[in-house]
């Protein structure tokens, strides 16, 4: 292995309803959502990475109006090694560190619902990064 996570931190969460009626209809109206992964990086230091991966819920239909927010970012600080390719250090960012941390990240987003009396919240046990990166790479 190239690379080690030295540290994990929740960087932001965000859980609002906004009203009580909205809180009512949370279980009827959370089919009109799907959860979202975005993964970003930044050089910290030389050989230090951070790589925020964030779970939001969003919006099916995107001219709705948007009533309840959800998002957690969870970041990993990772220190690189030894000397790796670009496409190495891609993988790693994009594939590999999500797939290690996704299984908290998840966590921590089924208990803000389940601690908010919501149990009927559908959420991908796990999600196929590499089958990701691979679809967003044949876009290019």
């Amino acid at each position: 292995m190239s690379y080690k996570i030295v540290a994990q931190y929740y960087k932001d969460i965000s859980f609002e309803i906004p009203d009580a009626k909205t809180a009512l209809l949370l279980e009827k109206d959370i089919k009109n959502y799907r959860f979202v992964c975005d993964i970003n990086s930044e050089k910290v230091k030389e050989n230090i990475i951070e790589v925020s991966v964030n779970l939001q819920l969003s919006p099916i239909d995107k001219s709705a109006e948007k009533t309840i927010y959800v998002s957690v970012n969870l970041a990993s600080l990772i220190t690189i090694e030894a000397k790796v390719a670009k496409e190495e250090l891609e993988k790693i960012i994009l594939i590999e560190i999500p797939t290690r941390i996704y299984p908290n990240l998840r966590s921590m987003v089924v208990l803000l619902f389940e601690k908010s009396g919501y149990k009927k919240i559908n959420i991908h046990e796990k999600i196929d990064f590499l089958k990701l990166y691979e679809q967003k790479k044949n876009q290019k």
